[in-house]
């Protein structure tokens, strides 16, 4: 297997102790693999030298980030053809906004040259994070998309409590908890749908949040690690990054079976690295750009989750 290539932000900005970029750059080392990386702006294509990207490859200092800076050592920037690398791994992290989808239209144009994509770019623009999961709206809490503020109330009036979720969102930023009882419940639903210009996301609220939603890590559709993550401090939101609180767990029968479910689709389409959040039992959001976790399930469960994906890496 050859060398490996990530596209991520840049690389002084990324955390170590938390990142399963790094996590899956230092696996990649550790089985001898030369890691490259480069950002979205490093990027090109060229009529007669077709995709090719600049960057320093990392020479890790250390394998144990948590307590030792620093982690990495860039060389010297070169432009090569993305041809050059056995896997190109997209991992910048969102927004998935003007830049980040016409990078993915370049990776497309390296992927007619035989190269490699994880995961795969079409299917990064076409799997939002939140709509993807409507291809299993029976897996999933009542659930509308919309943009009308009165068809979204008369669902809030419905189930009680609701959640909104903006369909760009991530790491749990502007969900909103409502009910049918809140006060300008009216004006909030045309806050978040900019005067009904833009959809968002209302499911029924499920109270088992308390206990914490599931965050599961797929390899080319088996679930290989997962990580609980708890509310702290009277919030709702479970996302680490809000402050949720990350704890072992194993998963459930049904919570296999959701994966099984899901993992030809994920095959058939080359989302080879995802990950899905399960809360209650119930299908959430199946997260396809930039996969947190791994750091966690390791810490949380003794696994080698980063190596083992590495080494369930396609070899053609």
């Amino acid at each position: 297997m050859g060398p490996q290539l990530f596209v991520i932000d840049p690389v002084d900005r990324l955390k170590p102790a938390k990142d399963s970029s790094v996590a899956l750059m230092q696996a990649a080392e550790r089985a001898g693999l030369a890691v490259w990386v480069c950002t979205l702006a490093d990027l090109a294509a060229a009529e007669r030298s077709g995709p090719v990207a600049g960057r320093g490859h990392g020479t890790w200092v250390t394998a144990t980030p948590v307590t030792c800076e620093p982690w990495y050592a860039l060389g010297e920037p070169q432009r090569l053809p993305l041809e050059s690398f056995a896997h190109v791994w997209m991992r910048k992290d969102p927004p998935v906004d003007e830049a980040y989808l016409y990078a993915t239209h370049l990776l497309e144009l390296a992927e007619r040259h035989g190269v490699r994509v994880i995961n795969r770019p079409a299917a990064l623009r076409a799997w939002n994070e939140k709509l993807s999961a409507l291809r299993w709206s029976h897996l999933m809490a009542p659930t509308l998309v919309a943009s009308r503020v009165a068809e979204l109330a008369a669902f809030t009036a419905e189930h009680g409590e609701v959640v909104l979720k903006p369909l760009g969102g991530r790491a749990g930023q502007g969900v909103v908890f409502a009910s049918a009882a809140t006060p300008g419940l009216r004006a909030l639903l045309e806050l978040v749908t900019g005067m009904e210009t833009l959809p968002v996301m209302v499911q029924a609220f499920l109270p088992g949040v308390a206990a914490g939603d599931k965050r599961i890590l797929l390899v080319n559709g088996e679930p290989l690690g997962a990580v609980n993550r708890v509310p702290s401090g009277g919030e709702f939101r479970s996302n680490l990054a809000v402050g949720g609180q990350p704890q072992a767990t194993e998963l459930s029968e049904a919570e296999r079976a959701i994966c099984a479910e899901l993992a030809p689709a994920l095959r058939a389409e080359g989302l080879f690295f995802v990950g899905i959040d399960v809360i209650d039992g119930r299908l959430s959001e199946i997260n396809v750009t930039s996969p947190t976790g791994i750091r966690e399930v390791e810490r949380l469960g003794g696994i080698p989750l980063a190596d083992q994906v590495i080494a369930r890496l396609p070899l053609s």
